[in-house]
């Protein structure tokens, strides 16, 4: 099986690269930080929806005709016994809607800084980015400035879906399509495209700027097509699946949860996995060095002149005559 993979990898490039991304994402430990991004996606929402409670509550309370409806509607929605408590909550939220947004607000901020700086440490990582520690400050405020940028780009993105969709049902409705199949389809169709699009633009946002370090924004944007296009699959695929889940009591209660789950760790792995495969374009594998030519290491052993025999001889003689004066001495003694 083994040797069958490898002849196709060898035969086809693009097999070839989805291996080794998947292999950087292995190493790289992409389950275990998608796994995380979860746990701060769902801690994240947490304070969101404190400020949307919040906002809902100074909406209600600057108009007491849709606070009643609204009241009307919860309360008779519910068995009797549980509408004073439930009318207690609605009061308790919109009496302390100033507590209760400023707190929201401030947690918000942190759980967001707290999901930008493992956002930006798991894509570091599958960039295989070892830079210099940089102090705590400095990183947090790096992290918050990213945390903004992220945010703006999401903004555009939904702006940008929002206006093309409504601009796509203006301009069939200008043309005089109505709601033919082929026109719904059309329209249908470039929902998808700009859907395409807005994923596109937050996707190469994050790929080539949350990084720690510089990386190519050519390899960026290519895979973030890559990213937008599984998205969008993958938004499909959770409409379908909220339409079927929401059927029954149970569902309701708990299919959203669930969803949410899988949503944002799928999400989660879908981006990791498609910065790997950035990372291991050609274009931005490093340069493989010749091999080192092996040292051989040979003692060196430096042999003296040989002496001549002239040389040798009066050598010899100056040694004879120095033992025969040190005899005479010593006989006189």
């Amino acid at each position: 099986m083994l040797g069958r993979l490898e002849l196709l990898r060898a035969r086809h490039r693009w097999l070839d690269h989805l291996v080794r991304a998947g292999v950087r994402y292995g190493d790289k430990h992409g389950d275990h930080y998608a796994a995380a991004l979860t746990y701060f996606t769902v801690l994240t929402l947490v304070p969101v929806l404190m400020i949307a409670f919040a906002a809902a509550g100074y909406v209600l309370a600057g108009d007491p005709a849709l606070f009643a409806q609204l009241r009307e509607a919860l309360t008779s929605s519910v068995p009797p016994v549980l509408a004073d408590t439930l009318n207690s909550i609605i009061d308790a939220a919109i009496g302390q809607r100033d507590t209760v947004g400023i707190l929201g607000l401030v947690l918000a901020v942190l759980a967001g800084l707290w999901w930008t700086t493992n956002l930006r440490e798991a894509l570091s990582e599958q960039w295989d980015q070892r830079g210099a520690t940089e102090p705590l400050v400095r990183r947090y405020a790096g992290d918050l400035l990213a945390m903004i940028g992220l945010a703006l780009a999401l903004a555009v993105s939904l702006a940008l879906t929002a206006a093309g969709t409504a601009m796509s049902g203006t301009v069939a409705q200008f043309l005089g399509l109505g709601r033919a199949g082929w026109s719904a389809f059309l329209v249908a169709l470039g929902g998808v495209v700009l859907t395409f699009l807005a994923n596109w633009l937050v996707l190469t946002w994050v790929i080539a700027r949350l990084p720690r370090e510089r990386v190519t924004l050519r390899s960026a944007v290519r895979a973030a097509a890559l990213g937008a296009v599984g998205l969008a699959v993958l938004q499909e695929v959770m409409s379908v699946y909220l339409a079927a889940v929401t059927t029954s009591p149970a569902g309701i209660a708990f299919g959203p949860i669930l969803g949410l789950l899988v949503f944002a760790n799928v999400v989660a792995r879908l981006v990791l996995f498609v910065t790997a495969w950035a990372a291991t374009l050609r274009e931005n594998r490093p340069e493989r060095l010749p091999d080192p030519v092996p040292v051989v290491i040979r003692p060196a052993i430096t042999m003296g002149k040989h002496l001549s025999a002239g040389t040798t001889a009066a050598v010899l003689g100056a040694g004879a005559l120095l033992g025969a004066a040190v005899g005479l001495v010593t006989r006189r003694r």
